[in-house]
């Protein structure tokens, strides 16, 4: 169910996408574009050598999230360049993550546009997956779509790694659900190995890709993508330590148009 509040921090989501196009006329501002010679208020404690094809060049940069980061001034996060967050909410069929709630409320306050991702686990059918996330997860406009986080997990009460067409079937039972109940499709969140042992490019969704050694074009030949994790050990004022950090895939005109699509209605 919309609540109000959900509908009115959506709202100023929404108006600040729009006024992002002209700052000169009032309103929210736009986060500065990261990347060297851009902003250089973020960083990275491991840099990688990018020879050339770095995410550095892109203008649209973004967080995700969980429990470990502790407490965020997301204030300074975005005023340091970041312009959306991925915040993590579930797991399986019956883990939240206890810092969901209040990263929620909070990047809505800062106005930076956040989504909410679910770690898929093998062991829980995708439709009891998606039931667990939608009782978690509110429905709230302005909301970035959902995301599925698809990799092979190192837990050990479910060592589990089911034949590609098994996890692609309960992949897409839980994207159905999921799509149908927030009106967005899910984002497919992967990491090279398991992308590669599953051939998730047959599946249609828009990706998120980690590759923290190269372009995404190197280890994911072909695939298109949204969003580009390219680092786990990124630096953002306002995050205490070390954080994940992403690249949206095409301009800021491009990000606004995305955002006009692809928000919750």
């Amino acid at each position: 169910m919309r609540t109000i509040n959900g509908i009115l921090l959506g709202l100023m989501l929404v108006l600040a996408v729009a006024c992002s196009r002209t700052p000169e006329r009032g309103g929210y501002r736009p986060a500065p574009a990261p990347g060297p010679g851009a902003n250089a208020q973020l960083g990275d404690s491991a840099p990688h050598s990018w020879n050339g094809r770095g995410p550095y060049g892109h203008e649209v940069h973004g967080i995700d999230v969980s429990r470990w980061q502790g407490d965020i001034d997301w204030e300074r996060v975005r005023n340091a360049g970041i312009s959306f967050a991925f915040i993590k909410a579930t797991e399986g069929g019956d883990h939240y993550d206890p810092g969901f709630q209040r990263y929620w409320r909070e990047a809505a306050a800062a106005r930076i546009p956040r989504g909410a991702y679910h770690y898929f686990y093998f062991c829980r059918t995708g439709a009891q997956q998606a039931a667990w996330f939608i009782q978690q997860v509110p429905r709230e406009i302005g909301s970035l779509p959902p995301v599925i986080d698809l990799e092979w997990t190192n837990s050990q009460t479910c060592p589990r790694r089911p034949p590609p067409h098994e996890i692609k079937r309960e992949a897409a039972i839980f994207m159905e659900i999921v799509g149908r109940h927030y009106g967005q499709r899910p984002i497919i969140y992967t990491t090279v190995d398991f992308y590669r042992d599953n051939r998730l490019g047959d599946m249609r969704a828009e990706f998120w890709l980690r590759s923290v050694a190269n372009h995404p074009s190197v280890p994911y030949p072909g695939q298109r993508w949204a969003f580009w994790q390219y680092t786990g050990t990124g630096i953002v004022p306002g995050i205490r330590g070390n954080t994940d950090l992403n690249a949206f895939a095409g301009s800021r005109a491009d990000w606004v148009r995305w955002l006009q699509a692809r928000l919750t209605r």
